[in-house]
């Protein structure tokens, strides 16, 4: 809900400071955060980009539904499509993709696995699959839920081919049904069904906000003198995405961590703690 005035305000004080700014925007279209110097920007358009909305008042946020709505007539290969993707590459505005989050509402993708269910208390497991339920009714059929969100996906290989910088984040929030780490690795395999190869999904997911973050001389890629922050997984992810969810040892901060124990600390308690 903030207003252009605001943002733009907000933008130029921190980019004296040498900070970025990110948005997850509604009020303000993803072309005029653009103009006024945003870094960043969340989600993706078809969920969130309010400037195809007919009639759309300035500083106010349509509905979620009427976004949907907007950008259902709109294809990717149209003109206003295509104007808004040159725009935000030549701008060098990236785009965080969470494409875990949209897939949590729609009642036909897949259930969380067994594994996460565990994670959940009660209470929040019970809470998410109510609103996942909830959705496909508030939006209409799950198959127009579905149709957003292959449309999201198109429009993020899109960006990337038109030489966007993509970048990928689980969000855990929404209707509570992504949750960390899970999410991570799951945006990693929506990538890959979205059109993008394996290598290019790990890219998006580590080099990527690296570079974005101005921190890749330190972080993000496997190279001598970098920051030893590993996952090692049993398979290949680079032919087979899947083999992301088999973590065998997590090593931060120069510390291997089991994967069965992290996971058994915390089973019964997301979305309490």
């Amino acid at each position: 809900n903030i207003k252009e005035a605001v943002l733009g305000a907000a933008i130029d004080e921190a980019h004296k400071r040498g900070v970025k700014v990110t948005g997850h925007l509604c009020a303000v279209g993803f072309r005029q955060a653009a103009a006024l110097g945003i870094d960043n920007l969340e989600h993706g358009p078809v969920f969130t980009d309010s400037e195809f909305v007919p009639n759309r008042k300035k500083d106010e946020c349509p509905s979620g539904a009427a976004i949907m709505a907007s950008w259902e007539k709109m294809d990717i290969d149209s003109e206003p499509v295509q104007a808004l993707i040159r725009d935000l590459v030549a701008r060098k505005v990236a785009i965080t993709s969470t494409l875990p989050v949209f897939e949590a509402m729609i009642a036909t993708r897949p259930l969380l696995s067994r594994q996460q269910m565990a994670m959940m208390s009660p209470e929040s497991l019970r809470s998410h699959l109510a609103a996942r339920a909830a959705a496909a009714t508030a939006h209409g059929r799950a198959e127009k839920l579905e149709a957003a969100l292959k449309k999201e996906m198109a429009f993020e290989l899109a960006f990337v081919r038109a030489g966007g910088l993509l970048l990928a984040g689980p969000d855990p929030t929404g209707n509570g049904g992504t949750l960390p780490g899970f999410g991570d690795q799951r945006g990693l395999q929506l990538l890959v069904e979205a059109g993008f190869t394996p290598v290019e999904a790990i890219r998006i997911a580590t080099s990527n906000g690296a570079r974005f973050m101005g921190k890749l001389d330190r972080i993000g890629t496997i190279e001598a003198g970098k920051q030893a922050d590993l996952v090692v997984i049993k398979g290949d992810p680079s032919r087979r995405i899947a083999d992301v969810e088999n973590v065998e040892t997590v090593f931060k901060d120069g510390f291997g961590y089991d994967p069965a124990k992290l996971n058994s600390s915390v089973r019964g308690m997301v979305g309490i703690r």
